[in-house]
């Protein structure tokens, strides 16, 4: 299946509210990011944030610097039409975590909420983490949230890689300290509920610098 056509079907095809992962805020996603203690200048990346209220958020709160990536064009569309003319202070990326380049050793904050984990493949989720490596800055903040041990198999049709916090840092394994973890229980636009877990970590070393 090809990841972007179905992305884009998702998003040409649906509301936000018709999506299981929607939310008005991202509140959890948002208090973690201010836990980070970063200032305003801080570079920040929402990873698969198309769609989402976080990038507006992060504004409100006084954040200049802020990337979204998304795989659909659609869901970039969408947040672009929420945000108006603060569109244009955004830098929108349209590509695949797993195939796009980033810039160098340049985020403060990387933030990633249900992205993660639909890579099933070990070796698209080698090629996250060295995305991270990347371009993450050494002693920079990671925030991932993905499908807990008792979240859904899938989701949008797609089989998905469930997590507790130790799995997800084995994940990225000794170049990122776990500083935090929570479990979320979201509730879905159906009257359904899904367990999430965020895990905060910190990039604390670059074995390629």
């Amino acid at each position: 299946m090809n990841k972007k056509v179905h992305w884009e079907t998702v998003y040409e095809t649906k509301s936000d509210r018709q999506v299981s992962w929607f939310r008005e805020h991202l509140d959890n996603s948002l208090e973690m990011i201010l836990e980070t203690k970063v200032g305003k200048e801080a570079a920040i990346i929402d990873v698969g944030g198309g769609s989402s209220s976080l990038a507006a958020d992060l504004f409100e709160q006084g954040f200049a610097d802020v990337s979204v990536l998304d795989i659909s064009a659609k869901a970039l569309e969408k947040s672009k039409a929420r945000l108006g003319k603060r569109a244009a202070q955004i830098e929108w990326i349209e590509a695949d975590i797993t195939q796009v380049s980033l810039p160098e050793n340049h985020y403060d904050v990387w933030h990633d909420r249900a992205v993660f984990h639909f890579l099933t493949a070990a070796e698209d989720r080698q090629k996250y983490v060295e995305q991270v490596l990347r371009s993450l800055k050494v002693g920079g903040h990671i925030i991932v949230a993905s499908f807990g041990e008792n979240g859904p198999q899938k989701c949008s049709g797609l089989d998905v890689v469930r997590y507790n916090p130790e799995t997800m840092h084995n994940e990225f394994g000794n170049n990122f300290n776990l500083v935090e973890s929570l479990s979320e229980t979201h509730e879905t636009p159906f009257q359904t509920t899904q367990e999430f877990i965020y895990c905060y970590c910190r990039m604390i070393a670059n074995p390629k610098k």
